[in-house]
């Protein structure tokens, strides 16, 4: 998400109210009961999930909780200025965990966090928001899925685009068919990020638990570049920025596909062209992905593409970051917090539409689908899915080559490195998920 959709987000005071949907299921509080909440990481994107939470008539937040002691009490502060009610605080998401009246978590962890404290809840009998990417690596996301069909609970990932009416409408169009068959499409994100230094490892800061932020990762010392925020750089603790600001557009890119599966093979090019200093992903990347024409509505193969800048000044086809779809009569054009363009042959603009995402529109449907009224907009498998994307486009860029992936299995083939990395080593931690 860019800085500017990123103030908007966390400027939002009010959540709106979606139409519900009539569907059978087993709600878990009643209709006039508030929904008991906990937070699970207050930072960031967490902050306006923590504004909006505390604003919401229809929710009690019971619990906040943060390994920075600092910013937990900041949280708190918050939500009691907002809500006139001051929530428990902890620095162990456990506690949240064994508190009966929970009814659900938001978790606005770093990516590392997302798939072990997600199955941890799941496995609690909470509801999951958990933000985006889903998970740290392909295996996670799967392990999610399984933990979302064996508790029966909801879960909601944090792209929020899927609840925007603007995108919506404009998803409907491509799926429509009103500029043809789409044989490819793309997702871009081109901005001017900033250099995160060099730094060697020092003793962290006495309000940080750096033991329990590193969680089931592997061990190591800290270093003052490795958090807030720039941990997303990092392979041990983030997914780059197409984990980031990529996966938004990821996501609808694959909604306006039609995309039910995985590509069946992968590929990118990739690296460090611009930026000096420690993080270990691309500043500049391409990736490629084919799907298979079994299940294509074209009945053919089908192109996907990513493409990302992060140290460029220049936006592309008129959005900073954004999704096209291709067709044969035509294509729409959309920028992730502005709106789209939907164009004819020869470029004739035919219509366009203006408007942002709304995280409160994301929230509402989160909540109506554990109330029984309606469905997550973006459940785990649509999560999973571009997720998917952003981990094949990494371990290709890491090991720079075309990659031969089996949707079914959700294992490369063709490559015993490449298959390595679709998970993580973990140390002996309480939240290393069972692999099975």
């Amino acid at each position: 998400m860019s800085q500017h959709s990123r103030r908007n987000f966390l400027k939002q005071a009010g959540l709106a109210t979606t139409a519900a949907v009539a569907l059978t299921a087993s709600a878990t509080a009643a209709e006039n009961e508030k929904l008991v909440v906990g937070l699970i990481g207050p930072g960031g994107m967490g902050t306006g999930h923590l504004k909006l939470l505390s604003q919401n008539p229809e929710v009690e937040l019971a619990w906040v909780c943060d390994v920075d002691e600092q910013r937990l009490d900041k949280a708190i502060e918050t939500a009691e200025s907002l809500s006139g009610k001051k929530p428990q605080a902890t620095r162990d998401l456990r506690n949240i965990l064994d508190d009966q009246r929970v009814d659900a978590v938001f978790i606005a962890t770093p990516d590392h966090w997302h798939g072990p404290a997600a199955i941890l809840a799941l496995d609690a009998g909470k509801h999951v928001y958990v933000e985006k990417p889903c998970c740290h690596n392909i295996k996670e996301g799967r392990l999610m899925i399984e933990g979302v069909q064996r508790s029966g609970k909801q879960l909601q990932v944090g792209t929020q685009s899927r609840s925007s009416p603007t995108v919506t409408a404009g998803v409907e169009k491509v799926l429509g068919g009103e500029i043809g068959e789409v044989i490819a499409v793309k997702a871009w994100n081109s901005q001017r990020r900033g250099s995160i230094g060099h730094q060697t490892p020092s003793e962290p800061p006495a309000h940080l638990d750096f033991d329990t932020w590193l969680g089931a990762a592997p061990e190591r010392p800290y270093q003052s570049n490795l958090l807030h925020g720039i941990w997303r750089w990092w392979y041990d603790f983030g997914c780059g920025d197409i984990g980031n600001d990529g996966v938004h557009d990821i996501d609808v890119a694959l909604w306006g596909f039609g995309a039910t599966t995985h590509p069946t093979s992968a590929t990118c090019l990739g690296g460090k062209y611009f930026f000096d200093d420690d993080q270990q992903f691309p500043d500049t990347q391409y990736a490629v992905f084919e799907y298979a024409a079994e299940g294509s509505p074209t009945g053919k193969p089908r192109q996907f593409v990513f493409e990302q800048r992060i140290w460029s000044p220049y936006v592309q086809e008129g959005y900073e970051n954004g999704s096209a779809w291709y067709g044969t009569q035509g294509m729409l054009i959309m920028g992730h917090t502005q709106g789209w363009r939907l164009y004819g042959p020869r470029n004739k603009l035919i219509e366009e539409r203006t408007g942002g995402v709304d995280v409160g529109l994301h929230h509402q449907n989160f909540f109506d689908s554990i109330r029984g009224k309606a469905t997550p907009n973006a459940s785990i498998e649509v999560g999973h899915r571009a997720a998917t994307i952003v981990h094949l486009a990494n371990i290709a860029a890491r090991t720079r080559g075309v990659l031969e992936f089996d949707p079914q299995t959700e294992q490369i083939t063709n490559s015993e490195a490449a298959n390595a990395l679709i998970q993580r080593t973990y140390r002996d931690h309480w939240a290393t998920p069972k692999l099975g």
